[in-house]
């Protein structure tokens, strides 16, 4: 989403957060005060090794067996115990988001506005939480966290539209770990998310976490944003 228009005289100006616009695609054109979007796939992300696949033996043939050991009595084994979770008591700054439902788990990073618009990482795979809004946690504000959507899947966000009121948010942050419970989940044209970006990044409303990607890929442009909002459970 992009740059600020200018105010007219005799309407009241929107606080900074007022118009900005988020950036969910990958190659982005101005347009009006408002941005098509262009994807492409996503790109490799070295942390992610598949496992490798078991080949299939050729039909008809056979392999020599070794003589069967004997069988020993196996020592019980110690269940290694999970370490307690620890749960944010105070803010922090968020260092990974989970979403159950979906089977989301992404790396978060800081990122700022620039020129008015809010672009997440490149890497699909990772998350951009919006440094100069509120923290996670936060007893008021909007703690707003984008991610791109790939059409052709690979992005963390992909399926953001998917989820219901109800569904759980899990934000681990510096702090220990905050969980959400999703309130909605709007669809808005691109051009109504840029006139209702004061709503959506609103810091003077009680802390929430706001969710946001792009959707309704056409095969040429995202025509839509989804905005996911929920409030903190625990």
């Amino acid at each position: 989403m992009s740059g600020a228009r200018r105010a007219n005289r005799h309407r009241p100006v929107l606080p900074r957060w007022g118009w900005l616009v988020v950036v969910a695609g990958f190659s982005v054109a101005a347009a009006g005060g408002w941005l098509e979007y262009a994807d492409k796939p996503a790109a490799s992300d070295p942390s992610v090794v598949s496992s490798p696949s078991r080949s299939a033996e050729p039909a008809g043939t056979t392999k020599n067996k070794p003589p069967a050991a004997k069988p020993t009595k196996a020592k019980p084994s110690k269940t290694p115990t999970e370490p307690a979770v620890r749960i944010a008591t105070s803010p922090g700054r968020p260092q990974r988001i989970a979403v159950p439902q979906l089977g989301v788990s992404a790396r978060v990073i800081g990122i700022k506005a620039k020129g008015g618009s809010l672009t997440p990482p490149s890497n699909p795979r990772v998350v951009g939480w919006w440094s100069d809004g509120a923290q996670p946690g936060a007893k008021k504000g909007s703690a707003v966290i984008t991610g791109h959507t790939v059409h052709n899947g690979g992005g963390a966000f992909d399926d953001l539209d998917q989820l219901s009121a109800g569904d759980q948010v899990l934000v681990t942050t510096e702090q220990g770990r905050l969980k959400y419970e999703v309130d909605s989940v709007t669809m808005y044209r691109k051009q109504s998310l840029a006139k209702h970006a004061g709503e959506v990044f609103d810091q003077s409303v009680a802390g929430r976490l706001v969710l946001i990607t792009c959707e309704d890929w056409n095969g040429t442009v995202y025509l839509s944003n989804a905005v996911v909002v929920a409030h903190r459970s625990g």
